[in-house]
C-alpha cells in the first residue's frame, strides 16, 4: 500500500496557533500579530476559505477584508469537537484526546459523540486532557444560550464567563462591549448559523447564501464597531462539501468492508474502524483495495507516523480506530444498519483531510489590521 497524503505548507498557520498568538500580542509579544489591548476570536463554524471564495459576492466585507493568504489549517479530523478544542487549548488532538466526532472509550465498546457525550457521564472524567487557554485570565464566551451549561464548554472554555444571546447580531454587540470595558481580555464568539444550514441544505444551496449573507454583514457590524485598540480575528473550525444521497457508500450486513470491524466511529467522511482482535491486518488491506482510489486508507500507525494527529499521548492512542478511512472524493461513508436513517439526510460534510475540509479564513479586524 502506497501512503500519499496532502502536506501542509510551512508557511500556512495553524488553527491551533492562532489563539496563543493572540495571547502573546496582548503582552507585546506577538510574531505575526500588531499589539492589542483586548482580543476577540470569532469562529464561524462551517465557513471553508474554499467556501467563502466561491461565494464572495454574497460576503463582500469578509472578502475584502481578508486576502488570498489569509488563511489557516484546521486541525485533522476536520471536524467541530477537534477543531474548537484545538483552538481553545493550543494542543494537538493525539495531546488534548478530542480525536473525532465520534471515538471508543478504549477498553469498552463505547463509542460516544465528542461534542454531546459530556452529558450522563458517557465519557469519563478528564477525557479532554489539555488545559484551556482561558483558565486563570479575564475571559468570556459569547455564543447561544444552549451552549451555556455543557460538558463541552466547561471542557474547552474552563474560566470563560459566558454570555448567552441567540441573535448573532447581539452577540458581536456583547463581544464588542465586553473587549471594550476589560482591557487585557479575551473574548471568544461563537456562530454556528453556517454550520447547521450546510448540514441540512448543503453550501451551495439558496438557504447558505443567505446565511452567508446575514453573517457577513454580523461581521461588519464587528470590524466597524471596534474600538482601534481591540483585535479581533475571524476563522471558522472546517469547511465543507457538499455530498448528494447518490454519492453515499452504505455499509451493510454481509459487506467484505464490515468483516472484522468491530465498532465504527469518527464521521461520514473520516471513519474510525475499531477491529476485532486480530484483524486490523485484513480490514485495512480489503478497504485500501475497495476504496484506496477514492479515500486515505491508513492504519492508526501510519497516522500517528505522518503526523496527523500531531503528537500522541499513551493515554489517547487507544481511541484512534485500528484502520481510518479519510473520503478524498465527493462521498461519505453510513452504516446503513443503524437503525436512525436521520443522518443520511445531510447535505454538507467534513471532517476529511481535503483543502476544502481544512482550509479556513484568518481574517484580521481591528488592531490585528495592521499588517
Amino acid at each position: 500500500m502506497s501512503l500519499s497524503l496532502p502536506v501542509d505548507s510551512p508557511r500556512t498557520r495553524s488553527l491551533t496557533e492562532v489563539v496563543p498568538e493572540m495571547l502573546a500580542a496582548m503582552e507585546g509579544g506577538g510574531s505575526w500579530l500588531a499589539p492589542a489591548t483586548s482580543a476577540i476570536v470569532v469562529v464561524l463554524d462551517g465557513l471553508g476559505a474554499r467556501n467563502l471564495a466561491a461565494r464572495a459576492g454574497h460576503a463582500r466585507y469578509l472578502a475584502q477584508a481578508g486576502g488570498r493568504r489569509d488563511v489557516a489549517r484546521s486541525v485533522f479530523p476536520s471536524t467541530t469537537a477537534t477543531a474548537l478544542t484545538g483552538l481553545l487549548t493550543g494542543a494537538s488532538a493525539g495531546e488534548h484526546g478530542v480525536v473525532g466526532y465520534r471515538a471508543r472509550v478504549p477498553g469498552t465498546d463505547a463509542v460516544v459523540n465528542q461534542l454531546r457525550g459530556w452529558e450522563g457521564g458517557e465519557l469519563p472524567d478528564g477525557w479532554q486532557r489539555a488545559a484551556p487557554l482561558t483558565a486563570g485570565r479575564r475571559s468570556f464566551a459569547v455564543s447561544k444560550r444552549e451552549y451555556a451549561e455543557t460538558g463541552f464548554t466547561r471542557a474547552t472554555l474552563g474560566g470563560a464567563q459566558f454570555h448567552g444571546e441567540d441573535d448573532l447580531s447581539a452577540r458581536v454587540d456583547i463581544a464588542v462591549d465586553l473587549a471594550a470595558r476589560h482591557p487585557g481580555s479575551f473574548t471568544y464568539l461563537y456562530a454556528p448559523d453556517l454550520d447547521m444550514v450546510g448540514h441540512r441544505r448543503g453550501w451551495e444551496s439558496d438557504e447558505w447564501i443567505a446565511a452567508l449573507e446575514g453573517v457577513d454583514a454580523a461581521m461588519r457590524r464587528l470590524g466597524e464597531s471596534l474600538a482601534p485598540e481591540v483585535g479581533a480575528i475571524v476563522t471558522a473550525d472546517h469547511g465543507m462539501v457538499d455530498v448528494p444521497r447518490h454519492r453515499h457508500v452504505l455499509l451493510s450486513d454481509g459487506d467484505d468492508l464490515v468483516e472484522g470491524v468491530r465498532l465504527i466511529g469518527g464521521e461520514p467522511r473520516m471513519l474510525h474502524l475499531y477491529t476485532q482482535g486480530g484483524a486490523a491486518a485484513d480490514v485495512l488491506r480489503r478497504w485500501d483495495t475497495a476504496e484506496g482510489h477514492r479515500a486515505w486508507v491508513l492504519s492508526r500507525a501510519d497516522a500517528i507516523q505522518a503526523g496527523l494527529f500531531g503528537a500522541v499521548d499513551a493515554a489517547v492512542r487507544e481511541r484512534i480506530g485500528d484502520v481510518l478511512v479519510a473520503a478524498r472524493g465527493g462521498i461519505a461513508y453510513y452504516d446503513d444498519r443503524l437503525a436512525d436513517k436521520g443522518p443520511q439526510r445531510m447535505v454538507g460534510q467534513h471532517g476529511s483531510l481535503t483543502d476544502e475540509e481544512r482550509t479556513v479564513p484568518l481574517i484580521r479586524l481591528g488592531a490585528f489590521a495592521t499588517r
